[in-house]
């Protein structure tokens, strides 16, 4: 610290490293310099392996092999300085409740509980999706017993944010609230994709993009409202938290802005320069119940350690659209990023340390 940067430690181990947020950390931490990474994932028939062909990391391991080392003798864990546990299943459709509180829980207990007992950070995917139906006020100081999950998924995720606060586990660690998270290297998703890969196909195929119908009058066709961050903001924000001991507990991660689902169907189309042709259809009555139709994430906390956003949404669409989607390209660290016109949303507060990575 006497040189006034905030350090993140290596060796570097990122679980769920090919998946989509992981591996986009693994990029940006390349980016900052560092290939002493070791990602862990499940690489099954899905055809995430690709995210990982360009990036650099000195070693993979399965997470099955992940658990068995750590079950067997928790001091494995010491071979690592940071643990950033990105891994998980994100699907919101999932019925498997076991397999969810095994993966989702179980895995990230034990983790979590190792990372602590020998002192090494560890920084952990919670989601929004705890905040239930809640449409104002989402905010990571919340209580959390007063949070109602509404899926299976959720709840996993929420019942490890529970169960490290009542253990007093949540003051050595940190947990990063994900909002609408969009951008490069979520293809192998398949339908859990966001609404502007989606889309882009829509308008590809068909020129159109069907958006639901609104059921509540306050909300017209298409205002229904999301928090909606660029995947290259998401990670930068990752890296900056977990490099700053300080930064625990809870910490939601989003733009802070809330955006319709057609401005994010109008971006898409100015960022292939075709005319707009957008269609509303039918919302699936199973759905209805569970709608959210407006996020907003209370981003105070993420800003107080100077992890704020820098892309809008229309430049993160056109960033994604023009260079990766159109183009069929994943995040590359040896492609240079172009630099951001200064016109970003949410400017970075003077006096804040960068992290570097050692």
């Amino acid at each position: 610290m006497k040189d006034g940067k905030v350090r993140l430690k290596t060796p570097i181990l990122v679980t769920g490293g090919a998946g989509f947020i992981g591996s986009a950390v693994v990029w940006e931490l390349n980016r900052a310099g560092t290939n002493d990474v070791v990602v862990c994932d499940v690489l099954d028939r899905t055809e995430k392996w690709k995210n990982l062909v360009s990036l650099r990391f000195r070693d993979y391991i399965e997470a099955a092999d992940l658990a068995a080392q750590i079950e067997q003798d928790s001091s494995w864990i010491k071979r690592f300085g940071t643990v950033l546990h990105l891994g998980a299943c994100s699907s919101t459709t999932e019925t498997d409740s076991a397999y969810l509180m095994r993966n989702n829980f179980g895995f990230t207990k034990m983790l979590a509980e190792a990372a602590v007992k020998f002192g090494i950070r560890f920084v952990y995917a919670s989601s929004a999706a705890t905040y239930g139906s809640l449409e104002d006020g989402l905010s990571d100081t919340r209580e959390l017993d007063a949070l109602r999950p509404l899926n299976m998924y959720a709840y996993s995720k929420q019942l490890f944010d529970t169960y490290a606060q009542r253990t007093a586990l949540s003051d050595r660690i940190l947990g990063l609230k994900y909002f609408n998270v969009y951008g490069p290297n979520e293809g192998h998703k398949g339908d859990m994709r966001s609404v502007v890969s989606k889309a882009f196909d829509s308008i590809r195929s068909k020129g159109c993009v069907q958006l639901f119908k609104s059921y509540r009058k306050e909300f017209p066709d298409g205002g229904q409202l999301r928090d909606f961050i660029y995947v290259k903001d998401a990670v930068r924000m990752t890296v900056m938290l977990a490099a700053d001991p300080s930064a625990m507990r809870l910490v939601n991660v989003g733009s802070g802005n809330a955006s319709t689902w057609l401005e994010l169907a109008n971006a898409v189309f100015t960022a292939l320069d075709i005319e707009p042709c957008i269609e509303f259809i039918d919302m699936p009555e199973a759905l209805q119940p569970k709608y959210q139709y407006r996020t907003q994430a209370v981003i105070d906390r993420a800003r107080s350690f100077g992890a704020v956003p820098q892309f809008t949404l229309e430049d993160g669409i056109a960033d994604y659209v023009r260079r990766y989607l159109a183009c069929k390209q994943l995040l590359d660290p040896a492609i240079a990023e172009p630099k951001l016109e200064n016109k970003v949303r949410n400017q970075q507060p003077s006096g804040v340390v960068k992290a570097s990575l050692v």
